[in-house]
């Protein structure tokens, strides 16, 4: 029996065994199945969800919300718990939560249901479906971190590329930010401050009457030697590191379509091992053309749905469609770039049988040879409200189908380099 957690004021939590744990797929709250729930992994963290108050399940099996704490007289006001998962784990359920203190928007997080059982053991509703180390938290924010990224600005005077990153690596803790100053794996090339699309979710840049971004964008784009002359030192460090365009403080990085073409022919003067890679949402069709033709290694394209209106209403593109984008990412395959897709996953959405349809046909369609499965960050109401129909067969059904449907595509969490 998984219990349900619930959060003091003052951000304490307590567990109340009187309910037993719900959550939420799609519109539906439901009961865990054994299934959709791990014990919490390394890495992970519970978070108190504002102005939100949790709803568990009581003895004779109804859904009661708990709005004030249960352990004082006052009428004190409590709040849902939620876990906030560590790259390698998919999502398979929401927290059960209703509004109740305020109506603001929450803060762009991948909320996941959380309880605790009978031994003090918290439970998350996730599947770990990656196990690509090189990501695994106790490799970052290390004590040496300042002193690389010093010492990094020193052997790249002036670059404000260098310095962006920096400031990513410091403030916003970001893994591919930090692996430019480790000098390993895959490293970010942020380039580009515009976007042409006005996605639901972006983290770099939202509507001031929606939500706090949780970073800010790049307002600025660097010059051909800012990208190049670090790339070309990173990729020489080992045939298996990465540099990658495409960041979350920027941007569709494609928009800056000259830069990325000149600095790959430029890197590619100099080093001819590693891979180059943009995460792109593949809409601007000249500009994938131009990049696909300098040599981009790997491309990843980042994808709501592969329901065209579903797709149009999430990622609100400008002067570009679905269609456009897949027939973009056929160009790109045709010439030998390995394709890979950034899922944006979100339970009781994604896992639809139309849904699940629609990828299958957009990955047989485009060659793609991965699938990277993304906690899509965002409140739940936002979903609720732009995405009504059908439920979900569960994100484990999901990721079944897929395997199935999709044999010789590897699902996964993370970018590999081109030898990999």
């Amino acid at each position: 029996m998984k219990y349900l957690l619930f959060a003091q004021e003052n951000g304490e939590l307590l567990e109340f065994p009187d309910l037993q744990m719900a959550a939420r797929l799609g519109d539906e709250l439901v009961v865990p199945e054994a299934e959709e729930l791990i014990p919490l992994p390394e890495g992970a963290t519970l978070t108190m969800v504002p102005g939100r108050f949790p709803i568990g399940i009581d003895a004779s099996g109804q859904l009661k919300p708990l709005k004030y704490h249960p352990y004082q007289e006052k009428q004190a006001p409590v709040y849902a718990v939620a876990a906030l998962l560590p790259q390698g784990f998919t999502r398979t359920l929401l927290p059960a939560i209703a509004a109740g203190h305020d109506g603001k928007r929450l803060p762009l997080l991948g909320y996941t249901a959380v309880g605790i059982d009978d031994n003090g053991k918290f439970w998350i509703a996730a599947k770990q479906t990656d196990s690509y180390d090189l990501w695994h938290p106790q490799f970052y924010n290390t004590p040496e971190l300042p002193q690389l990224v010093e010492k990094k600005c020193v052997q790249f005077p002036g670059n404000r590329l260098i310095q962006q990153l920096g400031k990513c690596a410091l403030e916003y803790g970001c893994f591919t930010a930090q692996n430019m100053f480790y000098e390993r794996w895959e490293a970010g090339l942020p380039v580009s401050p515009r976007c042409n699309a006005n996605c639901l979710g972006c983290i770099s840049l939202q509507p001031s009457e929606c939500c706090p971004s949780p970073q800010s964008r790049i307002d600025f784009i660097p010059d051909v030697d800012e990208v190049a002359l670090p790339a070309i030192a990173h990729l020489k460090k080992d045939v298996n590191n990465m540099v990658s365009f495409g960041q979350g403080c920027e941007g569709e990085p494609s928009l800056s379509y000259t830069l990325i073409a000149a600095a790959i022919r430029a890197i590619r003067e100099q080093v001819t091992q590693g891979t180059i890679n943009i995460n792109t949402n593949c809409g601007y069709s000249n500009a994938i053309r131009q990049i696909v033709d300098a040599g981009i290694d790997t491309m990843r394209i980042s994808l709501f749905s592969a329901h065209k209106d579903h797709y149009a209403a999430y990622h609100q593109p400008c002067e570009y469609s679905l269609d456009t984008v897949r027939e973009n990412a056929k160009y790109a395959h045709e010439k030998g770039v390995t394709l890979s897709m950034n899922l944006l996953c979100y339970p009781g959405f994604t896992d639809r049988e139309s849904e699940i349809e629609k990828i299958i046909d957009f990955v047989k369609a485009t060659g793609i040879s991965l699938i990277q499965m993304r906690n899509l960050n965002i409140d739940p109401d936002i979903i609720s409200e732009r995405f009504p129909g059908e439920t979900g067969v569960g994100v484990p059904a999901m990721l079944d189908i897929l395997g199935d449907e999709l044999p010789g595509v590897r699902i996964g969490n993370f970018s590999r380099p081109k030898e990999k």
